[in-house]
């Protein structure tokens, strides 16, 4: 892709002035160490070869002079490295904050295809990198090209000819650089793909860890990481294979120049047209002109990584959500939300080119009504509820909240008017407190205690060594299933949504737990529109209405015993349910 470099240099914007004196401060130091060879020039041929009885009081005040350059030389390089250092650090933080803000806003859809190594990878790593580029780049450029063409005039002031005979070997150089940067380039981006691969083998392990430890299969996991570890050490090598071959092709070049000016400023010294404190000062800016060129040699990986890594960072910043605020959407006040919903001839697929999991599905659901989805695994009902919170865009048809269709609706407010209670609880790594207050992040403590009350989980809460102020650890492993749903249920609670969405919620726990929970959701959906996604069918025989669902749409819909009665598709399922039971 094209480098975004209008976008590229905006992050410097905020940090202009600091940054161009950061760069002041880098001509200070390349113009004082230009200086001071030319100084000790001045000695050998005007000072030392003149009259010596005056010699002396010369000599101190060069000597004087050059400390005083010296002096001003360390000065600037302390505010260069340190100030450079901490504008790079800023615009990386800047960075890292935009990328994970933008992250937050991509969909579902983004999450389902990405591995979590990968984009953590990129949020780091990569930006790490970044900095180094952003501090030291123009910087030692800068640094380095007043230092290259200082010397350059220099040497041409002294020798002429002789610059000439080394400048010819520059083109040779810079052709070398073109060609060892491209091929460098596509190294490193493998390399950073393999690093997030390491990164989400270990993410993946790590957090599944207590599976790979009930199986006994710690050997395949190590196996795998040493898989994906080894395919990222071969990319190194590959890597650094190439920057051998540039590091050197650079040295030989630089060797023959070096050769080359001592030969022919020796002949030429031989010849008279020279003299030894010219080629000694000559060799001395030939150093200063050929360091450049060294530096920036080494600089070529960092350049590159940094480089490489700002394109990896602008591949996420350039996505689009799936799923974002129509211009003309409209906030929905909480306190106005009715419940209402209604699906109207609804299609929806994952992928274009994948079958529909959802095909011209229709349904009304009333205000305040308690339904609950049946049917066999795959046949759509967490993809049904993700469609109202708009967690996925429905491919044909529409879904409509309070006779609004809900792509019309500002997304916050509408996910602020829908609370959901998974299966699969998502606790964060710190205290009870925190998490519930997740909820509603302007509850105070006693409104987070009363939901925690209504949830059935304040007195395990306290119970806990330090009540509410308890860290339950990384997706809440301290506690146990049942006090995992009980604390969720009660962020549900605090949230206060017209919508609940309780997407089997109880499936996976013991009988204790499940009816201790059973009373909290009852307890939840009182005066709500509830939707239950149940397998336990034992659970939702006070439900309104059951809706069965399969891979042919709604093919029923009523009560528990009604149901029954029609001896169809949910009767044969409780009956199978039944006699597994027995």
């Amino acid at each position: 892709m094209d480098f975004p470099m209008k976008k590229f240099l905006s992050y410097y914007r905020p940090y202009v002035k600091l940054y161009l004196t950061v760069l002041a401060c880098a001509v200070i130091v390349s113009g004082v160490t230009l200086v001071l060879p030319l100084l000790v020039r001045y000695i050998t041929k005007n000072v030392l070869e003149g009259d010596l009885s005056i010699a002396l009081p010369k000599v101190y005040w060069i000597g004087a002079l050059m400390l005083v350059l010296v002096a001003i030389q360390n000065i600037a390089n302390y505010f260069l490295d340190f100030k450079g250092h901490e504008v790079g650090a800023r615009m990386e933080s800047d960075m890292r904050n935009e990328l994970f803000a933008h992250m937050q806003k991509l969909s579902f859809s983004f999450f389902d295809k990405e591995k979590t190594g990968q984009l953590m990878s990129r949020i780091t790593n990569d930006l790490l990198l970044l900095s180094e580029l952003y501090h030291h780049g123009p910087e030692d450029y800068l640094k380095y090209l007043v230092r290259f063409i200082g010397a350059f005039v220099i040497l041409f002031f002294i020798n002429s000819q002789l610059t000439i005979v080394a400048f010819c070997f520059l083109p040779l150089l810079g052709a070398l650089s073109l060609y060892f940067n491209k091929i460098e380039n596509k190294a490193l981006r493998r390399n950073k793909e393999r690093i997030g691969d390491v990164n989400a083998q270990v993410e993946d392990s790590l957090s599944g860890i207590r599976a790979v430890k009930s199986f006994g299969n710690e050997h395949y996991e190590i196996e795998k990481f040493s898989r994906e570890n080894n395919r990222f050490l071969e990319s190194r090598k590959e890597f650094y294979n190439v920057e051998a071959k540039f590091y050197n092709s650079v040295q030989t070049i630089i060797q023959l120049i070096t050769i080359t000016v001592i030969i022919i400023g020796s002949a030429s010294i031989v010849n008279n047209s020279f003299d030894l404190a010219d080629l000694i000062t000559f060799l001395l800016y030939i150093n200063y002109m050929i360091e450049p060129i060294q530096k920036l040699t080494h600089m070529s990986t960092q350049f590159q990584e940094g480089i490489t890594g700002f394109q990896r960072f602008m591949e996420i910043m350039n996505l689009k959500p799936s799923i974002e605020n129509q211009p003309n959407a409209v906030p929905l006040p909480m306190e106005e939300v009715l419940g209402e919903i209604e699906f109207n001839n609804v299609f929806f697929r994952y992928e274009d080119n994948s079958g529909y999991v959802l095909e011209n599905l229709s349904l009304h659901i009333r205000t305040g009504e308690y339904i609950a989805l049946v049917g066999p695994s795959g046949a759509g009902k967490t993809t049904f509820c993700s469609l109202i919170p708009r967690f996925y865009e429905v491919t044909n048809g529409e879904v409509l909240l309070d006779g609004k269709n809900v792509r019309s609706i500002d997304l916050q407010s509408l996910r602020k008017a829908i609370g959901i209670v998974q299966q699969d609880v998502y606790l964060f790594g710190g205290t009870i407190l925190e998490n519930i207050r997740y909820g509603n992040s302007s509850a105070s403590d006693e409104e987070i205690i009363n939901a925690a009350k209504d949830a059935n989980a304040h007195d395990f809460i306290m119970n806990l060594p330090n009540g509410y102020h308890t860290i339950i650890g990384q997706r809440g492993v301290r506690l146990s299933g049942g006090q995992k749903q009980r604390v969720s249920i009660a962020r549900v609670f605090l949230k206060n949504p017209p919508v609940l969405i309780l997407d089997e919620a109880t499936s996976s726990l013991d009988n204790e737990s499940e009816s201790i929970i059973k009373e909290s959701l009852e307890k939840l959906a009182k005066g709500r529109t509830t939707i239950v996604i149940a397998h336990r069918l034992s659970t939702i025989r006070n439900a309104q209405r059951i809706i069965v669902l399969t891979e042919d749409g709604i093919v029923e819909q009523g009560t528990h015993n009604s149901l029954l009665e029609s001896n169809g598709v949910y009767s044969n399922l409780y009956s199978r349910q039944f006699e597994l039971t027995l």
